[in-house]
């Protein structure tokens, strides 16, 4: 496989139609070992993309989730930026990638897009993430697009196998480094 350029990944509004490939990799057990969702049902890969589809219409609107896609490959990923705090300016980030294209840089351009999103359209101050301590691909994710370890938070997620701890890194405004302007806009919102 040749090198992929991830500068032509944008990020769009979830579409109905995106679930059948979105449920490729939420159906398989390694895309989920360290998620409180999964393996999917395709009734439960459709009705997540129905709901994500509906939080483009909420009011006010905290959840802003996006497909990572590329105009050969079509979609590779999800990404979705939550307001966790409007007055005090805080979201949080999170992504997933199709299990293919693992170790290619596609989570942490998603990451890097969500963190423009969130610092530069939607004003915030501090955009967090957290991720399963044993998962040290997302956390290495995390600290290359600029994010800090701070700690970790202990049994905060349900998972299969019991109650887990989750990692929280964040990124915050003084520390962003705005990527590189792009002569076409990396996402949509909608």
């Amino acid at each position: 496989m040749s090198e992929l350029d991830l500068t032509k990944i944008t990020l769009r509004p979830m579409e109905l139609g995106d679930w059948p490939r979105i449920h490729e990799w939420a159906s398989q057990p390694v895309a989920s070992r360290y998620q409180p969702w999964g393996p999917n049902s395709e009734q439960e890969t459709e009705a997540f993309v129905a709901a994500a589809i509906g939080a483009w219409g909420s009011e006010p609107q905290l959840r802003y989730p996006w497909v990572a896609a590329e105009p050969e490959l079509g979609v590779l990923g999800i990404g979705e930026l939550n307001i966790r705090n409007a007055r005090w300016r805080r979201g949080e980030i999170s992504y997933s990638v199709h299990h293919e294209f693992w170790g290619q840089g596609i989570a942490g351009e998603i990451g890097r897009l969500l963190c423009a999103i969130g610092f530069e359209v939607l004003g915030l101050e501090r955009v967090e993430a957290t991720c399963d301590p044993r998962n040290g691909a997302s956390a290495a994710v995390l600290k290359r697009i600029g994010m800090t370890y701070e700690g970790t938070l202990r049994r905060t997620v349900l998972i299969r196998e019991g109650w887990r701890d989750s990692a929280m890194h964040s990124l915050i405004r003084p520390d962003w480094r705005p990527p590189a302007p792009t002569a076409e806009p990396r996402w949509s919102l909608g």
